[in-house]
């Protein structure tokens, strides 16, 4: 969804100091870009579901007071419970007794109060419950109140004028059906809208005159403009001058979904409901799409309202949501993500997944494995340690001993030298774990133990043990992270560059020998991405052990196996496989794969810092930034971010901010669906998997780590699990905080 436009100082060379901007030096020497963190608007949703699921859902009214009652086929209904991320429901309400008793068809708004019609009169229980005026039309649905109480109220054929129950006017309508009402203040009169007309009428004259003919007309409100109307309809929107009755400009129909339900004006933003959705577009043209459970209980749009407290309602025909917008700064949504993290997402000490849940309700979830348990716990840990390297947090500390030694133990809970587990649980609960015939039992006989570990765990547990032992300066921490790179990087060596399993073998993905790199064609990615990975882990062994044999053998494979070439082989060269290269070439480069990204990226960061000489770190900040030129469609804010690390004044930290403002508090898999929309521009099949000419939000796609495809429109999830903001965005933000292209929160 947009929110408030980012402040971002553009640091630029001194030669531009005349535009203004300001120049601001940071740690790593380099004119960098530097995100101002002031506070934005942060949008999030509390659903409320039918208790009922047969009812039929038709009207929101909501009055001054705040209350909020839904018109349904079950009579009133109004709001129990519901918090971000507990969901509440839509119940009958009760509280006015006599009335259940009333055959209440019509709802509606006068003077912020709330205002009924029945088969018998027009009611209400504001001013004293004095209003009360009888009418005859027994099917009335339809009610618009005026001046000095005066309603105009419909079936949808018969139109009639009541006031102090006596029929002032009444007209037939002999096409189409009324389909909504609205009454224009400083005129003193109603605007009429049906399937084919716009029409007004004035109580003074007791006239109603048609301003307008069209077709598919579905609903309207005024415009932004004091004298336009908007008019939704089922193939877009057009604008109305009132007092001419003329078109606006064109109809407009590159937007999420053109078949209209609903059209609120909210300020200077429009809200628009539809068959598949609701979206806003603010005074630019701006769109932010609001669809799939993550924000709407169903997406067939009712109604829209406002809410005094600011939400928008969004009436579906399946429950109803209170979209909110909370002021808040990245450092505020470090903090609750935070909370998620420690609240719900550790597992063992691991940073882990909750599943199992019910319509998005994480009280109803649970903790599961992960074959990368290690790796996310790996990101997590590095993002603490950031922290703690920003902050000095005590609890950012405990955290990093807490996730250490749950990655320690990966190394210490099977017999095989060395070796790091993907995971570990209690026994007795395979039946319940992920791929139950890769778990063996642990000598420990109350604990088992996966196997099967790849190369994206190794250069994840290789990255934070890094950073761990740079940036944190308690011994203890620092030693144990020492003492795991070189385990790992031992075992490495000892079996030949492969990571080597229970049963001797090499793993499927644990293979960074020349042998195996080396037969690959080198435009196939893992060519470059295994050498560029062993070569980061032998660097970061030999920067904090000292062990000479790290360095020697780095050397060997960069300059003896062709591994410097790997590396440096450009990004925006890797493609598939040629017809004559063998068939697990073709399969490893059938597409881009973003799992790789993730593991560049990580592996980057010792790569360059702890580069042998100041010739590689030149040539490795090439490959870097060559890598990111390809990655800056996705708009990634850790990969931009990492690029940083390198002191490239241009990194898209523009687009980074926008990544870490954009991403949803509401972490849930939901099911997404953006393909079908009309105001996003499609592009033809590629072997990057970009569907779009632009990246959609994060919050209007699924929800997903850094090892998907940013570009994907439609998935599945239906609200059973939530990610941790561990690895996805606390990582990110912290790193960007470390290295000062983002800056403390700045409230005033």
């Amino acid at each position: 969804m947009k929110n408030t436009p980012i402040l971002l100082l553009f640091i630029c060379s001194l030669i531009f100091q005349s535009c203004g901007d300001k120049i601001v030096e940071t740690d790593n020497g380099s004119d960098q870009e530097i995100y101002l963190d002031v506070p934005f608007a942060q949008e999030y949703s509390i659903k409320y579901y039918l208790e009922k699921p047969d009812l039929s859902l038709k009207k929101l009214a909501t009055d001054r007071n705040g209350l909020v009652q839904i018109l349904s086929s079950d009579g009133l209904l109004h709001l129990r419970d519901g918090q971000f991320l507990f969901p509440g429901t839509l119940v009958t309400d009760k509280r006015h007794r006599p009335f259940a008793d009333k055959a209440i068809a019509g709802i509606s708004t006068l003077q912020d109060q709330l205002v009924y019609v029945d088969n018998e009169a027009i009611l209400s229980n504001a001013w004293a419950g004095s209003l009360f005026s009888k009418h005859e039309l027994t099917e009335a649905q339809l009610l618009c109140g005026g001046k000095d109480f005066a309603f105009l109220i419909s079936d949808g054929k018969t139109i009639q004028l009541i006031q102090s129950s006596e029929k002032q006017w009444e007209t037939q309508l002999n096409d189409a059906p009324l389909i909504n009402i609205s009454y224009q203040t400083s005129k003193d009169r109603f605007w009429l809208l049906g399937e084919t007309f716009l029409a007004v009428f004035s109580p003074a004259d007791q006239e109603m005159r048609t301003v307008l003919e069209g077709d598919n007309f579905t609903a309207f409100d005024w415009a932004k403009e004091d004298n336009q109307l908007v008019i939704a309809t089922k193939n877009g929107y057009f604008l109305v001058d009132s007092e001419t009755g003329q078109k606006v400009g064109d109809l407009k129909t590159a937007l999420p979904h053109p078949d209209l339900t609903a059209v609120r004006t909210i300020g200077d933003t429009y809200w628009f409901g539809s068959k598949k959705g609701a979206f806003s577009m603010d005074s630019e043209g701006d769109i932010s799409y609001y669809h799939g459970e993550r924000w709407l209980p169903g997406n067939e749009v009712v109604g829209i309202e406002q809410h005094i407290d600011g939400s928008v309602l969004i009436l579906c025909k399946t429950g109803l949501a209170a979209i909110h917008s909370k002021t808040m700064t990245l450092a505020d949504k470090a903090a609750f993500y935070d909370k998620q993290v420690r609240s719900r997402h550790i597992r063992n000490g691991f940073n882990a997944s909750l599943t199992g849940m019910e319509k998005g309700d994480v009280s109803t979830g649970y903790l599961v494995d992960s074959d990368n348990d290690g790796l996310w716990t790996a990101m997590y840990l590095g993002g603490e340690a950031f922290r703690y390297a920003v902050t000095k947090s005590p609890e950012a500390l405990q955290n990093c001993r807490e996730s250490l030694d749950a990655m320690e133990r990966l190394y210490t809970i099977n017999n095989v030298r060395g070796f790091p587990s993907r995971s570990f649980e209690r026994r007795g609960y395979l039946e319940q774990l992920a791929d139950p015939d890769r778990w063996h039992h642990a000598p420990d006989p109350e604990w088992d133990w996966k196997g099967t570990t790849s190369s994206d765990e190794a250069i994840g547990h290789i990255f934070a043990f890094g950073v761990i032992a740079e940036l944190i300066p308690d011994e203890a921490l620092r030693t144990q992270a020492i003492a795991l790179i070189d385990t790992l990087m031992q075992h490495v060596l000892d079996n030949d560059y492969y990571l080597v399993d229970y049963d001797g073998k090499p793993t499927t993905w644990g293979r960074w020998n020349p042998e195996y790199v080396n037969v690959r064609p080198k435009m196939v990615g893992d060519r470059k991405l295994n050498a560029s990975n062993i070569t980061a882990m032998l660097q970061t062994a030999y920067h904090f052990t000292k062990k000479e044999i790290y360095k020697e053998k780095a050397l060997e494979l960069l300059y003896d196996h062709g591994y410097l070439d790997n590396l440096i082989y450009p990004m925006n060269q890797v493609r598939a496989a040629p017809e004559e290269a063998d068939d697990w070439s073709k399969m490893l480069s059938e597409e881009w794969n973003h799992s790789d990204d993730e593991m560049y990226f990580l592996g980057y960061w010792g790569l360059y810092r702890y580069a042998f000489n100041d010739s590689l770190k030149t040539l490795y900040k090439k490959a870097i930034i060559e890598h990111w030129e390809e990655e800056r469609p996705e708009k990634e804010g850790l990969w931009n971010i990492l690029t940083a690390m390198t002191g490239a004044a241009t990194f898209d930290m523009a687009e980074a901010a926008w990544y870490l403002r954009e991403y949803p508090l509401d972490l849930i898999q939901w099911d997404t669906e953006n393909s079908h929309r009309k105001d996003i521009e499609l592009i033809e099949a590629n072997f990057r998997g970009q569907t779009t000419t632009a990246v959609l939000p994060p919050d209007e796609t699924r929800t997903a780590r850094h090892n998907a495809n940013r570009f994907t429109l439609d998935s599945g999830g239906g609200g059973r699990s939530e990610y941790s903001a561990g690895d996805i965005w606390l990582l990110p933000y912290w790193l960007g905080r470390y290295l000062e292209v983002i800056s403390p929160p700045i409230t005033e």
